[in-house]
């Protein structure tokens, strides 16, 4: 089983700043995902030439089950998380992670009914400052929408801003939850064209088993966005 995290960018690119959203799209078909965590997906933006991203994306990668998560307004628009299964979503929840007034951010708790049974699923986008993201990190992890499924194995993933890596060290190593992406070194997403930051993270529990992880490394994923893709191919046990 194959997931992949990303913070799409709009579909605007990290250097030219150009609106080419074929790009994400020709990214991601090439992974061959079963399921998709994305960050910073628009809808009806003047800048994203009003598309609807979450229909585009399931549209042009064949993604039957798709959750959308809107959490900023832009205009007549905006933009916000977005997850697609190829496996049916039996339940969702939206969880408020705003912290002292600052940007909304939101997290989705998803229960994907796959081949081998139940998967718990965190896609997330955390704030730009370290306090904030810890408040926001133990805010999910004591949410009785998250809680409610302690028993399913478990994968977060998404753009947390961790730039010093200090979550491991935290409240999800209180809960037991281990770091797929480490060391942080080896799974540098950030900027795409020259990445320096390891922003973009999977924790686990439960009877998931990380098989392989790598960073989409390649001419095109380095234009599409300002962050690259994160691969992750698991299994349960």
């Amino acid at each position: 089983m194959r997931l992949i995290t990303y913070n799409i960018h709009k579909g605007i690119g990290g250097r030219d700043r150009l609106y080419r959203f074929e790009r994400i799209l020709d990214v991601i078909a090439h992974e061959k995902p079963d399921v998709l965590c994305l960050q910073e997906v628009d809808r009806n933006v003047k800048r994203s030439a009003f598309d609807d991203q979450p229909v585009l994306l399931a549209r042009h990668l064949g993604f039957e089950y798709s959750a959308y998560q809107f959490n900023h307004r832009v205009a007549s628009g905006g933009y916000g998380n977005l997850v697609l299964s190829r496996w049916a979503i039996s339940k969702r929840h939206n969880i408020s992670l705003r912290h002292n007034g600052r940007k909304n951010r939101r997290a989705q708790v998803l229960i994907l009914e796959t081949d081998n049974g139940p998967l718990r699923l965190v896609n997330w986008h955390l704030g730009l400052g370290e306090k904030e993201r810890h408040w926001q990190v133990r805010k999910l992890l004591g949410h009785q929408s998250y809680r409610e499924y302690a028993d399913v194995p478990t994968l977060l993933a998404g753009d947390t801003n961790d730039w010093r890596n200090t979550l491991h060290k935290g409240p999800f190593a209180e809960h037991e939850l281990v770091q797929a992406t480490a060391p942080p070194s080896r799974f540098r997403t950030f900027p795409a064209y020259m990445p320096v930051g390891a922003l973009d993270k999977v924790f686990h529990c439960g009877r998931v088993k990380i098989v392989k992880t790598h960073i989409v490394r390649t001419a095109l994923s380095k234009k599409a966005s300002d962050h690259l893709p994160l691969v992750l191919d698991f299994k349960i046990a």
